[in-house]
């Protein structure tokens, strides 16, 4: 649906890289409630990766997973470098 498609715009502009790897998981919480049922939010881990493949036309990606949370109150951002 149309909320995959914005998860993949919002990591592709976060991460600045156009290849984007939704996690299996994420797809499975957003589409867990039917195609008509998207949830409202979801919190997302994203991570910059390197392209094993030797002919990628990039050397990065993103890779997008899901955080199951109980609640959205309070939560902040949170960069780690690794």
């Amino acid at each position: 649906p149309r909320a995959v498609k914005e998860i993949r715009k919002f990591a592709e502009k976060m991460m600045k890289t156009s290849d984007v790897r939704v996690d299996t998981k994420l797809n499975k919480a957003v589409w867990g409630n039917g195609i008509r049922n998207v949830p409202f939010r979801v919190r997302i881990r994203l991570a910059r990766k390197r392209n094993d493949d030797e002919d990628a036309k990039e050397k990065l990606y993103t890779l997008v997973t899901y955080v199951p949370t109980v609640s959205f109150k309070g939560l902040q951002t949170q960069n780690v470098d690794a």
